[in-house]
């Protein structure tokens, strides 16, 4: 594989923030260091924290939504409305999910259920967000996030062939009971 120099970059995680070592050279071209990167569209940050992928998602799905307003205002039907949201909005809100879904913050997740809340007031202007989610047959992001995430987990880490399986600690018997009574304590 020949790997150009000017293309690749570098990024530092954890403790070795504090002491870096000197940057790396690659046939004689140094090698950018960098604290955020996009990787197959998702923006990873060297703290691991997920706001400027958050912030990325956030004005993508913005311009999409205008596009669904010029639909509403062209006199596109709901159902026309809802398989825009589907298919091109709600896409861009859960793409590679599993990877962040877990390590959002309030503020992010919060941030995230708003452009959700946003896409349902131009869709449905007389109904309040929950009743519009019922009515859609569609869950809270947070809630699909979840699902996914699970739905990834048991797919590729709890399948005995999976090359993660082995990183999950052993069964518990379930014949054992493991409580303590709060007499046994003291």
């Amino acid at each position: 594989m020949i790997v150009n120099g000017r293309k690749t970059k570098e990024i530092l995680f954890g403790s070795i923030l504090k002491d870096p070592p000197v940057f790396a050279i690659l046939k004689g071209t140094p090698v950018e260091r960098v604290t955020t990167f996009k990787l197959l569209g998702v923006h990873v940050a060297n703290d691991l924290k997920w706001m400027q992928h958050v912030d990325a998602i956030s004005s993508k799905v913005s311009s999409r939504l205008y596009f669904l307003k010029q639909l509403k205002r062209s006199g596109a039907g709901l159902e026309d409305l809802l398989f825009f949201y589907v298919t091109a909005i709600r896409p861009a809100l859960e793409y590679a999910c599993p990877v962040w879904h877990s390590s959002l913050t309030v503020a992010q997740t919060k941030a995230l259920e708003s452009l959700q809340q946003r896409a349902r007031k131009i869709i449905f202007p007389d109904k309040d967000y929950l009743l519009s989610l019922i009515v859609a047959s569609v869950d809270t992001l947070e809630s699909r996030r979840e699902h996914l995430f699970e739905r990834f987990f048991r797919r590729s880490v709890l399948r005995e062939s999976s090359c993660l399986h082995y990183l999950l600690p052993d069964k518990r018997d379930s014949t054992i009971s493991n409580t303590t009574s709060c007499e046994n304590i003291y």
